[in-house]
Protein backbone atom coordinates (compact mmCIF):
# COMPACT_ATOMS: atom_id res chain seq x y z
CA UNK A 1 0.00 0.00 0.00
CA UNK A 2 1.08 3.49 -0.47
CA UNK A 3 2.31 5.58 3.05
CA UNK A 4 4.40 8.32 3.49
CA UNK A 5 7.32 7.89 6.08
CA UNK A 6 8.87 9.86 8.17
CA UNK A 7 12.88 8.62 7.62
CA UNK A 8 14.93 10.76 9.82
CA UNK A 9 14.92 14.09 11.50
CA UNK A 10 14.26 17.26 9.56
CA UNK A 11 11.80 19.53 8.12
CA UNK A 12 8.95 17.56 6.24
CA UNK A 13 10.21 18.01 2.65
CA UNK A 14 13.69 16.93 3.76
CA UNK A 15 12.34 13.70 5.80
CA UNK A 16 8.88 12.31 4.33
CA UNK A 17 9.21 9.59 2.09
CA UNK A 18 6.48 8.25 -0.33
CA UNK A 19 6.43 4.39 -0.72
CA UNK A 20 4.13 2.45 -2.41
CA UNK A 21 4.87 -0.91 -1.03
CA UNK A 22 4.22 -0.90 2.35
CA UNK A 23 3.16 -3.51 4.28
CA UNK A 24 -0.62 -3.53 5.14
CA UNK A 25 -1.33 -3.19 9.33
CA UNK A 26 -2.82 -6.04 10.87
CA UNK A 27 -4.68 -4.72 13.94
CA UNK A 28 -4.43 -6.94 16.95
CA UNK A 29 -6.86 -6.93 19.83
CA UNK A 30 -9.73 -4.35 19.98
CA UNK A 31 -7.85 -2.23 16.74
CA UNK A 32 -9.07 -1.39 13.26
CA UNK A 33 -7.68 -1.04 9.88
CA UNK A 34 -9.00 1.12 8.39
CA UNK A 35 -9.21 2.71 4.78
CA UNK A 36 -8.12 6.63 5.09
CA UNK A 37 -10.66 8.54 3.24
CA UNK A 38 -9.20 12.40 5.15
CA UNK A 39 -6.43 12.56 7.78
CA UNK A 40 -6.32 15.62 9.75
CA UNK A 41 -3.03 17.69 9.59
CA UNK A 42 -1.65 18.64 13.40
CA UNK A 43 1.05 20.28 14.81
CA UNK A 44 2.25 16.96 16.38
CA UNK A 45 2.43 15.77 12.93
CA UNK A 46 5.09 18.44 12.23
CA UNK A 47 6.86 17.96 15.70
CA UNK A 48 7.09 14.11 15.05
CA UNK A 49 9.52 15.07 11.70
CA UNK A 50 11.20 17.25 13.79
CA UNK A 51 11.53 14.45 16.77
CA UNK A 52 10.10 17.11 19.20
CA UNK A 53 7.04 15.54 20.38
CA UNK A 54 6.95 13.39 23.54
CA UNK A 55 4.77 10.86 21.57
CA UNK A 56 7.00 10.55 18.09
CA UNK A 57 7.76 6.36 17.56
CA UNK A 58 10.84 5.07 15.90
CA UNK A 59 12.06 5.63 12.88
CA UNK A 60 11.14 4.78 10.30
CA UNK A 61 7.25 5.65 10.76
CA UNK A 62 4.27 6.86 9.49
CA UNK A 63 2.35 10.09 11.65
CA UNK A 64 -1.11 11.29 10.70
CA UNK A 65 -3.33 11.26 14.08
CA UNK A 66 -7.03 11.24 13.53
CA UNK A 67 -8.42 10.10 10.71
CA UNK A 68 -11.77 9.09 8.45
CA UNK A 69 -12.57 6.33 6.65
CA UNK A 70 -14.24 2.66 6.28
CA UNK A 71 -13.07 -0.24 8.25
CA UNK A 72 -11.46 -3.00 6.26
CA UNK A 73 -10.17 -5.47 9.23
CA UNK A 74 -11.28 -6.17 12.99
CA UNK A 75 -9.41 -7.23 15.94
CA UNK A 76 -11.38 -9.56 18.54
CA UNK A 77 -13.15 -7.25 20.58
CA UNK A 78 -12.60 -4.15 17.94
CA UNK A 79 -15.76 -1.17 18.71
CA UNK A 80 -16.60 -1.25 14.49
CA UNK A 81 -17.37 -3.92 12.36
CA UNK A 82 -15.89 -3.82 9.00
CA UNK A 83 -17.53 -1.42 6.12
CA UNK A 84 -18.39 0.56 9.36
CA UNK A 85 -17.69 4.21 8.30
CA UNK A 86 -15.64 5.77 11.05
CA UNK A 87 -13.92 8.75 12.36
CA UNK A 88 -10.87 7.91 14.97
CA UNK A 89 -7.89 8.69 16.67
CA UNK A 90 -4.72 6.71 14.49
CA UNK A 91 -2.10 3.80 15.51
CA UNK A 92 0.30 6.66 15.01
CA UNK A 93 2.19 5.91 18.33
CA UNK A 94 3.64 2.89 17.15
CA UNK A 95 4.04 4.46 13.70
CA UNK A 96 1.06 3.27 11.88
CA UNK A 97 -1.05 6.98 11.61
CA UNK A 98 -3.18 7.81 8.91
CA UNK A 99 -1.04 9.70 6.09
CA UNK A 100 -1.36 6.08 4.60
CA UNK A 101 -3.47 4.25 2.67
CA UNK A 102 -4.63 1.89 5.47
CA UNK A 103 -4.31 2.71 9.25
CA UNK A 104 -5.15 1.26 12.33
CA UNK A 105 -7.51 3.49 14.22
CA UNK A 106 -8.01 2.86 18.13
CA UNK A 107 -10.59 1.88 20.24
CA UNK A 108 -10.94 4.68 23.04
CA UNK A 109 -11.62 7.57 20.39
CA UNK A 110 -13.77 5.78 17.60
CA UNK A 111 -17.00 6.88 16.48
CA UNK A 112 -19.48 6.12 13.34
CA UNK A 113 -19.45 9.25 11.29
CA UNK A 114 -23.11 10.28 10.79
CA UNK A 115 -24.46 10.29 7.32
CA UNK A 116 -24.59 13.66 7.35
CA UNK A 117 -21.15 14.69 8.19
CA UNK A 118 -18.47 14.92 5.25
CA UNK A 119 -15.05 12.91 5.49
CA UNK A 120 -13.29 15.80 5.93
CA UNK A 121 -15.08 17.02 8.39
CA UNK A 122 -14.94 13.76 10.08
CA UNK A 123 -11.42 13.95 9.93
CA UNK A 124 -10.61 17.29 11.19
CA UNK A 125 -12.95 16.96 13.74
CA UNK A 126 -12.47 14.63 17.02
CA UNK A 127 -9.19 16.22 18.36
CA UNK A 128 -9.62 19.92 18.80
CA UNK A 129 -13.56 19.17 19.90
CA UNK A 130 -13.24 17.04 22.20
CA UNK A 131 -9.96 18.85 23.66
CA UNK A 132 -11.71 21.81 23.79
CA UNK A 133 -15.24 19.63 25.40
CA UNK A 134 -13.05 18.08 27.67
CA UNK A 135 -10.69 21.21 28.73
CA UNK A 136 -14.05 23.71 29.12
CA UNK A 137 -16.48 21.77 30.20
CA UNK A 138 -14.75 18.94 32.33
CA UNK A 139 -11.79 19.83 33.52
CA UNK A 140 -12.44 23.65 33.51
CA UNK A 141 -15.68 23.57 35.06
CA UNK A 142 -17.03 26.83 32.70
CA UNK A 143 -19.99 28.39 33.90
CA UNK A 144 -22.97 29.94 31.78
CA UNK A 145 -22.02 33.75 31.78
CA UNK A 146 -17.77 33.41 32.74
CA UNK A 147 -15.53 35.24 30.47
CA UNK A 148 -13.43 32.53 28.60
CA UNK A 149 -9.90 33.73 27.16
CA UNK A 150 -8.76 32.17 24.01
CA UNK A 151 -5.54 32.23 22.90
CA UNK A 152 -4.05 31.45 19.93
CA UNK A 153 -7.84 31.50 18.62
CA UNK A 154 -6.94 31.03 15.01
CA UNK A 155 -5.85 27.75 14.76
CA UNK A 156 -7.13 24.34 14.65
CA UNK A 157 -7.43 23.76 18.52
CA UNK A 158 -8.31 27.67 19.69
CA UNK A 159 -11.05 28.08 16.86
CA UNK A 160 -12.70 24.87 18.35
CA UNK A 161 -12.66 26.78 21.99
CA UNK A 162 -13.86 29.73 20.53
CA UNK A 163 -16.94 27.84 19.19
CA UNK A 164 -17.50 25.44 21.92
CA UNK A 165 -17.31 28.30 24.75
CA UNK A 166 -19.63 30.23 22.75
CA UNK A 167 -22.17 27.54 22.59
CA UNK A 168 -22.07 27.04 26.10
CA UNK A 169 -22.73 30.29 27.27
CA UNK A 170 -19.35 32.43 27.98
CA UNK A 171 -18.31 35.27 26.63
CA UNK A 172 -15.36 34.66 24.09
CA UNK A 173 -12.25 36.99 24.37
CA UNK A 174 -9.87 35.57 21.61
CA UNK A 175 -6.02 36.53 21.01
CA UNK A 176 -4.76 36.29 17.35
CA UNK A 177 -2.09 37.68 15.61
CA UNK A 178 -2.51 40.52 12.62
CA UNK A 179 -6.03 41.65 11.10
CA UNK A 180 -7.15 38.52 9.54
CA UNK A 181 -7.08 36.05 12.12
CA UNK A 182 -8.94 38.94 14.61
CA UNK A 183 -11.47 38.84 11.92
CA UNK A 184 -11.62 35.51 11.57
CA UNK A 185 -11.93 34.83 15.07
CA UNK A 186 -14.66 37.47 15.10
CA UNK A 187 -16.59 35.72 12.90
CA UNK A 188 -16.14 32.23 14.80
CA UNK A 189 -18.09 33.80 17.47
CA UNK A 190 -15.36 35.29 19.74
CA UNK A 191 -16.87 38.62 21.29
CA UNK A 192 -13.97 40.54 22.19
CA UNK A 193 -9.99 39.89 20.36
CA UNK A 194 -6.55 40.93 21.45
CA UNK A 195 -4.22 40.98 18.49
CA UNK A 196 -1.29 40.30 20.28
CA UNK A 197 1.12 41.91 17.90
CA UNK A 198 0.00 45.56 18.69
CA UNK A 199 -1.29 44.98 22.06
CA UNK A 200 -0.74 43.74 25.60
CA UNK A 201 -2.75 40.10 26.18
CA UNK A 202 -3.18 41.10 29.92
CA UNK A 203 -3.64 44.61 29.90
CA UNK A 204 -6.55 44.33 27.43
CA UNK A 205 -8.35 41.62 28.84
CA UNK A 206 -7.67 43.14 32.26
CA UNK A 207 -9.53 46.57 30.51
CA UNK A 208 -12.34 44.36 28.15
CA UNK A 209 -13.38 43.05 31.81
CA UNK A 210 -13.67 46.08 34.22
CA UNK A 211 -10.36 44.80 36.11
CA UNK A 212 -11.52 41.24 37.32
CA UNK A 213 -9.82 39.16 34.75
CA UNK A 214 -10.78 35.99 32.86
CA UNK A 215 -12.68 33.35 34.52
CA UNK A 216 -11.18 30.83 32.72
CA UNK A 217 -8.43 30.92 30.14
CA UNK A 218 -7.78 27.93 27.16
CA UNK A 219 -3.63 28.03 26.49
CA UNK A 220 -2.67 25.89 23.62
CA UNK A 221 0.15 28.26 23.19
CA UNK A 222 2.22 28.43 26.05
CA UNK A 223 5.77 30.55 26.13
CA UNK A 224 4.84 34.03 26.58
CA UNK A 225 1.07 33.74 25.65
CA UNK A 226 0.70 31.90 29.14
CA UNK A 227 2.68 34.55 31.34
CA UNK A 228 -0.01 37.03 30.02
CA UNK A 229 -2.94 34.81 30.51
CA UNK A 230 -1.25 34.55 34.34
CA UNK A 231 -1.27 38.26 34.56
CA UNK A 232 -4.94 38.82 33.56
CA UNK A 233 -6.67 35.61 34.94
CA UNK A 234 -9.56 36.08 37.93
CA UNK A 235 -9.78 35.57 41.21
CA UNK A 236 -10.25 31.58 41.38
CA UNK A 237 -9.65 31.76 38.13
CA UNK A 238 -8.35 28.65 35.92
CA UNK A 239 -5.91 28.64 33.68
CA UNK A 240 -5.83 25.16 30.83
CA UNK A 241 -2.72 24.17 30.14
CA UNK A 242 -3.63 22.31 26.72
CA UNK A 243 -0.48 22.70 24.51
CA UNK A 244 2.71 24.60 23.67
CA UNK A 245 2.15 25.61 19.84
CA UNK A 246 4.48 28.69 21.08
CA UNK A 247 7.40 26.28 21.32
CA UNK A 248 7.49 25.56 25.11
CA UNK A 249 4.87 24.73 27.81
CA UNK A 250 3.54 27.67 30.02
CA UNK A 251 5.59 27.77 33.23
CA UNK A 252 3.39 28.02 35.94
CA UNK A 253 4.80 29.97 39.27
CA UNK A 254 3.26 28.24 42.50
CA UNK A 255 3.71 31.25 44.65
CA UNK A 256 2.21 33.95 41.36
CA UNK A 257 -0.70 31.18 41.69
CA UNK A 258 -1.31 31.45 45.32
CA UNK A 259 -0.76 34.84 46.39
CA UNK A 260 -3.84 35.28 43.21
CA UNK A 261 -5.39 32.20 44.07
CA UNK A 262 -5.94 30.34 40.59
CA UNK A 263 -5.61 26.94 39.84
CA UNK A 264 -3.71 25.77 36.56
CA UNK A 265 -5.09 22.70 35.17
CA UNK A 266 -3.53 20.10 32.83
CA UNK A 267 -5.95 19.22 29.60
CA UNK A 268 -5.71 16.53 27.60
CA UNK A 269 -8.32 13.72 26.02
CA UNK A 270 -7.30 10.36 27.34
CA UNK A 271 -7.97 8.51 30.23
CA UNK A 272 -12.08 9.08 30.30
CA UNK A 273 -14.16 6.40 30.19
CA UNK A 274 -16.57 5.59 27.37
CA UNK A 275 -19.72 6.67 28.87
CA UNK A 276 -18.37 10.51 29.48
CA UNK A 277 -17.16 10.44 25.64
CA UNK A 278 -20.12 9.03 24.27
CA UNK A 279 -21.90 11.77 25.92
CA UNK A 280 -19.56 14.86 24.87
CA UNK A 281 -19.52 12.85 21.05
CA UNK A 282 -23.25 13.55 21.26
CA UNK A 283 -23.68 16.66 22.44
CA UNK A 284 -21.04 17.93 20.15
CA UNK A 285 -22.78 16.27 17.25
CA UNK A 286 -25.93 17.82 18.32
CA UNK A 287 -24.29 21.86 18.18
CA UNK A 288 -22.95 20.86 14.80
CA UNK A 289 -25.72 19.90 13.70
CA UNK A 290 -27.40 22.79 14.42
CA UNK A 291 -24.87 24.96 12.98
CA UNK A 292 -24.26 26.39 16.58
CA UNK A 293 -20.69 24.72 15.28
CA UNK A 294 -18.30 24.22 12.84
CA UNK A 295 -15.00 22.72 11.76
CA UNK A 296 -13.38 26.07 9.37
CA UNK A 297 -11.30 23.25 7.23
CA UNK A 298 -8.75 26.03 5.55
CA UNK A 299 -7.79 23.35 2.89
CA UNK A 300 -7.85 19.95 2.13
CA UNK A 301 -4.48 18.49 0.02
CA UNK A 302 -3.98 15.69 -2.07
CA UNK A 303 -2.25 12.53 -0.54
CA UNK A 304 1.08 13.39 -2.62
CA UNK A 305 1.25 17.03 -1.19
CA UNK A 306 1.67 16.30 2.35
CA UNK A 307 4.95 17.81 2.73
CA UNK A 308 3.34 20.84 1.37
CA UNK A 309 0.63 21.03 4.06
CA UNK A 310 2.84 20.44 6.66
CA UNK A 311 5.22 23.38 5.58
CA UNK A 312 1.73 25.52 5.16
CA UNK A 313 1.07 24.72 8.66
CA UNK A 314 4.87 25.50 9.87
CA UNK A 315 4.33 28.96 8.48
CA UNK A 316 2.12 30.24 11.04
CA UNK A 317 -0.38 31.19 8.28
CA UNK A 318 -3.37 28.96 8.36
CA UNK A 319 -6.44 29.82 9.97
CA UNK A 320 -8.81 27.14 11.16
CA UNK A 321 -7.14 22.89 10.13
CA UNK A 322 -5.71 21.27 7.71
CA UNK A 323 -6.58 18.06 6.18
CA UNK A 324 -4.90 15.45 3.73
CA UNK A 325 -6.62 12.75 1.16
CA UNK A 326 -6.23 9.14 1.34
CA UNK A 327 -4.47 8.55 -1.95
CA UNK A 328 -6.51 7.92 -4.87
CA UNK A 329 -7.06 4.39 -5.41
CA UNK A 330 -7.50 2.64 -9.12
CA UNK A 331 -10.82 2.52 -10.21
Amino acid sequence: MKAWQVTRKGEPREVLVQVDDAPLPEPGPGLMRVRVDVCGVGLPDLLMCRDAYALTPPLPFTQGQELSGVVTAVGEGAPAKVGDRIMAVSGFVFGQGGFAEEAIALPDMCFLVPDWMSSEVAATFLIPYHTGYIGLIRRGSLQKGESVLVLGGAGGTGSAAIQLARAYGARVIATAGGPAKVDFCRKLGADEVVDYRSESIAERVMELTDGRGADLVYDPVGADAYHQASRCVAHEGRILLVGFAGGSWGKPVPGHMAQHNYSVVGVMPTGFDRAFLDTAQAEMLDLLKRGEIQVPIAKVFDFDELPQALETLASGSVMGKLAVRGPVRPA
